[in-house]
């Protein structure tokens, strides 16, 4: 396409599975072009760098797909904790509900259907043989393609405390769940992330939890929110939220709470913000910049589950230390031909 096309092109979209987003949002940006990619930004956290780097570099207009940002009752969360109305949030948890994982190993060969390139699909991953439990859409459970729920889901929830507490880099990541497969996402994880403290910010710990019936803290605190996904515990109280809506606890303390002055304007439309920011605008809400680091961290989840444990994380050098099994996954082998440097 860039050969026939190159000059027509002033931006691309990025929206195939997890583990071929690197290489076609390189090329574009090595090129010059503006970029959209979903989430997450890539397979493994060197690439997620490399990404918002290069973006950086060439002075581009990115956007990751984290159309939640544009929420109001997103907004007026992050409104709150920055007003510090549940005092100083000493811990997160964050949380999607399920158990989907750990798909059955196909024993059978199939017939690559006709409209499908399937050495394109692979992309960078091993060479195996065609099946449906892989493609068109359970890739996300594999290893080799996708993040789990893990990705699918980490960029949109953790959005809200990352941009609420402005976290960026974590220092400590801990991960556990069942046992881990080498060729599949597990049916559900739980991993925490420790931040140090950040202009008026104390430490903060991070819980992300893929389980199919809420984390701990809610029943050990009797905290009830339905379509919630993140609990803020305070020093002067807790607030428990979903992408539409929040409550405050206790109930007693905050019946009266007259909510912080709004100062997070609508979005004028999560794509439009990043065309508009193609155009010469202001920077896209959910550019590099920001996402970068959070979908880093998401990953990041997933190396300390699949590692077996927990590692100290030297964010500038991309190092794991404390966990000989980690470094690994920060970036991972590609097939002869997709290698970027």
């Amino acid at each position: 396409m860039f050969d026939k096309m190159e000059k027509d092109i002033d931006a691309v979209v990025v929206s195939t599975p997890d583990h071929t987003h690197f290489n076609p949002s390189m090329i574009a940006m090595s090129l010059g072009k503006h970029l959209y990619c979903e989430k997450p930004m890539a397979h493994n956290v060197w690439q997620v760098r490399k990404m918002t780097e290069l973006a950086a570099k060439n002075n581009l207009a990115t956007q990751l797909g984290v159309q939640r940002h544009t929420i109001g009752n997103v907004h007026r969360v992050v409104e709150l904790i920055r007003a510090g109305v549940i005092g100083k949030v000493t811990e997160v948890h964050s949380w999607v509900g399920g158990s989907r994982g750990m798909p059955s190993i196909p024993k059978d060969k199939q017939m690559v259907p006709a409209h499908l390139n399937w050495d394109a699909w692979l992309g960078p991953a091993p060479e195996r043989d065609y099946n449906k439990a892989y493609c068109p859409y359970n890739w996300r459970f594999w290893w080799d393609f996708g993040t789990g729920e893990t990705g699918n889901w980490g960029c949109h929830t953790l959005d809200i405390p990352f941009w609420a507490l402005e976290l960026d880099y974590p220092t400590r990541v801990e991960g556990s769940g069942p046992k881990v497969h080498p060729q599949t996402t597990p049916t559900s994880m739980i991993t925490s992330f420790k931040f140090p403290a950040k202009g008026d910010r104390g430490d903060v710990t991070l819980h992300w939890h893929h389980t199919k019936s809420g984390p701990q803290i809610l029943k050990d605190r009797n905290l009830s929110l339905n379509g919630a996904n993140n609990v803020f515990v305070g020093t002067e109280g807790i607030l428990v939220c979903g992408f539409g809506n929040r409550k405050l606890y206790p109930e007693e303390k905050f019946t009266s709470l007259i909510e912080p002055e709004r100062w997070i304007p609508d979005s004028p439309g999560f794509h439009r913000e990043w065309i508009t920011a193609c155009k010469g605008g202001k920077a896209a809400t959910c550019n590099f910049d920001y996402t970068g680091p959070l979908t880093e961290t998401v990953l990041l989840g997933n190396v300390a589950y699949r590692a077996g444990g927990g590692f100290e994380w030297d964010s500038k050098n991309l190092k794991a230390a404390g966990n000989d099994t980690a470094q690994q996954y920060i970036r991972e082998a590609v097939r002869k031909g997709w290698e970027i440097s």
